[in-house]
């Protein structure tokens, strides 16, 4: 028996956000969509929800098939499930943000889906309401930032004192104060030294250090 005949049928989708960080800003995976409504125009990645899978694992799918990646941060943010928010059809949309380390993605994947690292602030116009959609993530990494060591999740496995400062700084929009940056993310403790220097991007060679495990071992790499 039907006990929901009765009702209307709608279509679920998931948006993916994908946040990268190019070292000095952050950066946002957009591709051209390939199909009406609204083809050729900047979008987010995204896909209906089919019948053999749960919310989550279509998101997760939608990331693998554009990145070829499994295991990174996915967050869910919220649904959105205006009326008209989709000119094709009644589409319910629930939105994730995803934190991709630039080095570890498959290229090639991504030139087949037309899709291309812009940065954050010269992202383009996007469709539907996808641009609220993003103001929503930046908001919600922005507030996580302040305090869980999100961030490392862009970062390469080892990095410098330097290169966090700068990704906390594209994230939140502002400059930090050095001495004080350093002071208060060593307290927190949830990075440590590695015992290895970085010679390439430091003539002095710094201090390389990686995320702590132990204190925070549900946000490495996914959720």
């Amino acid at each position: 028996m039907n006990y929901y005949s009765l009702h209307p049928k709608f279509y679920i989708a998931v948006d993916c956000i994908i946040f990268g960080f190019n070292g000095t800003g952050l950066d946002l995976l957009l591709l051209k969509r390939n199909f009406e409504p609204a083809k050729g125009e900047w979008s987010l990645m995204g896909g209906f929800v089919q019948e053999d899978e749960d919310i989550h694992e279509a998101a997760v799918r939608v990331l693998r098939e554009l990145t070829g990646l499994d295991q990174v941060y996915l967050e869910q943010i919220k649904a959105y499930g205006e009326i008209d928010r989709d000119p094709g059809e009644r589409v319910i949309s629930i939105v994730y943000f995803a934190l991709v380390n630039r080095h570890n993605y498959d290229r090639q994947l991504v030139k087949e889906h037309d899709a291309h690292w812009i940065p954050l602030k010269e992202r383009p116009h996007l469709i539907f309401d996808h641009d609220k959609m993003v103001e929503h993530a930046i908001t919600r990494l922005q507030l996580k930032s302040r305090s869980e060591p999100i961030g490392v999740n862009l970062l390469p496995p080892e990095f410098t004192l330097t290169q966090l400062q700068k990704l906390y700084e594209a994230i939140n929009d502002r400059t930090y104060d050095k001495r004080n940056f350093r002071k208060k993310i060593l307290e927190e403790g949830f990075i440590e030294k590695t015992g290895n220097i970085d010679k390439v991007n430091s003539r002095k060679g710094a201090a390389l250090y990686r995320f702590n495990e132990q204190a925070y071992p549900e946000l490495l790499r996914t959720k």
